[in-house]
């Protein structure tokens, strides 16, 4: 979530799963349809598992390009839990985590590839050095 931002958690006026499982549609009032892909959803998780127990602790999860959405769970009145087919089901996806994620995916995405590269670590799991996959 952006700094200063107020925490308003409203509920989406749509969440949708596309067919393939790799978009999660996500509308609030306000603002038009944002598709959200399955991988960073993934590697921006808001378990402890990526994020970590504190300040400075977040992993940078790789090979999570073809991950799908295999179900999602409502929790209580302010979020969902996303259900992934590498297993991970950790995150509590707060209304507000959602709408920071549909308007700054773009630059979400482009600073998780840029550190993938950094870090010569691939989007694909199994793909070989030199690829051109990151």
């Amino acid at each position: 979530m952006a700094k200063g931002k107020e925490i308003v958690m409203t509920a989406p006026t749509s969440l949708t799963l596309s067919a393939d499982k790799k978009l999660l549609k996500v509308s609030f009032e306000g603002m038009g349809e944002a598709a959200l892909s399955s991988e960073l959803l993934r590697v921006e998780s808001p378990s402890a598992e990526v994020r970590g127990h504190g300040a400075g602790q977040k992993r940078l999860v790789y090979g999570k390009k073809n991950v799908k959405i295999l179900n999602i769970l409502p929790v209580g009145q302010y979020a969902v839990k996303l259900v992934f087919d590498d297993g991970h089901d950790t995150g509590i996806y707060t209304w507000d985590f959602l709408q920071d994620m549909a308007e700054n995916n773009m630059e979400m995405m482009g600073a998780y590839t840029a550190a993938l590269k950094e870090h010569k670590l691939p989007r694909v799991m199994g793909c070989g050095e030199g690829c051109g996959c990151v």
